[in-house]
């Protein structure tokens, strides 16, 4: 049998959540970013402190958009971005 990819057409691209920059309130966007990636508070500082970061991989647009806008509210700059097509799509 000959091998065969299959492509399943979803109407929601995946988007990560990046951020971009951490901010004045350091502390509240590291307690966003705790309660989103569920880590702890030395891991989450971490990464907070290490930008750009991607937050998020692979989550559908309106939890993108949460994630995003939950970040902002806390005083950091964040973006969503959509996931590239992946190589063997393009032709």
């Amino acid at each position: 049998m000959a091998d065969e990819y299959f492509l399943l057409v979803c109407d929601d691209v995946p988007h990560d959540v990046v951020l971009t920059g951490p901010g004045v309130r350091v502390l509240d966007v590291v307690q966003v970013v705790r309660r989103l990636k569920g880590l702890s508070l030395w891991r989450s500082k971490v990464l907070v402190t290490q930008v750009p970061a991607v937050i998020l991989v692979g989550v559908p647009e309106e939890d993108a958009a949460a994630a995003v806008s939950a970040l902002r509210d806390a005083g950091a700059q964040a973006e969503t971005r959509e996931q590239p097509e992946p190589d063997f799509l393009r032709r």
